[in-house]
């Protein structure tokens, strides 16, 4: 697709550069103008310089992990809709993250078909 799909944002936020990479490469694929940040502090300022239509958290990160980092995003704006992503399933830190405005919790290896839908369902209001 070379038309973007929408004019706001997709940012992923990953300190693991090859995630990263492999997960915005999927959504660029898709027609999707992404941002990259490899850590919480650099998800927060882009996050002021350009409001994203949907952001994907990695929740372990070094310094401010992705928990730490989706309580300043709604702070900032509770408009965002942020995905949290982890290696390991944790019921009790996926209901702390949900409390905190999570719109999601995927494991990985993300499912990049629902990955796909997850941003969609959030970019585009179906009227």
């Amino acid at each position: 697709m070379n038309k973007e799909r929408t004019k706001k944002a997709v940012l992923v936020v990953d300190d693991d550069p090859k995630s990263l990479k492999l997960l915005a490469a999927v959504l660029t694929q898709e027609g999707y103008r992404v941002i990259t940040a490899q850590s919480g502090k650099h998800a927060l300022e882009t996050i002021k310089l350009e409001k994203p239509g949907f952001v994907l958290l990695d929740i372990m990160m070094p310094e401010m992990d992705g928990m730490e980092t989706l309580n300043r995003i709604k702070a900032f704006d509770q408009d965002i809709p942020v995905a949290m992503v982890t290696a390991l399933w944790d019921e009790d830190e996926a209901k702390r993250a949900f409390k905190a405005g999570a719109y999601e919790y995927i494991t990985k290896p993300v499912d990049m078909e629902y990955l796909k839908l997850a941003v969609m369902a959030n970019l585009f209001d179906v009227e």
